[in-house]
């Protein structure tokens, strides 16, 4: 498999789905896991805690089948492509950036978002409408709407 980084997309072959599977079966086990690197003289490197949630999650991505992408927090993005990733309309986006509710800065004519910025926006976003969801299911439930 390769990985680059850069905006390419990143998706398993199928002859390795199986490999990438198992040692996905591997992840789920109680029993905790060190990743280790060997090198190509015999050494040994632990790897750290932070890289090994890494490997983690892109493990259980492709083993999905689903693309991945390996993007600096600190990249830059379009008003369009910072739209996409929040699944909103690019108009409704410059409104947030016009309420102050998401930094951005210009370049020339164009905003810029940071990709950290637009990912912390969606984290907040997405802990509220839990928090509203969960709110609205106990009131129905007092209101004994469920039977």
């Amino acid at each position: 498999m390769t990985v680059l980084l850069s905006q390419d997309r990143v998706q398993d072959e199928e002859d390795e789905r199986r490999q990438i599977e198992r040692i996905e079966d591997l992840f789920d086990r109680r029993d905790p896991w060190t990743l280790t690197l060997t090198g190509p003289h015999g050494e040994c490197v632990n790897v750290p805690d932070s890289l090994q949630q890494l490997v983690r999650q892109l493990v259980r991505v492709l083993a999905r089948g689903e693309a991945v992408s390996i993007v600096p927090v600190h990249k830059e993005l379009t008003t369009q492509q910072a739209a996409d990733l929040l699944n909103v309309s690019r108009q409704y986006l410059v409104r947030l950036l016009d309420e102050e509710k998401l930094p951005y800065h210009r370049v020339g004519t164009h905003r810029r978002i940071k990709l950290g910025d637009v990912m912390r926006h969606k984290c907040h976003r997405d802990r509220e409408r839990r928090r509203s969801h969960d709110d609205l299911t106990r009131m129905s439930q007092e209101l004994s709407l469920y039977e």
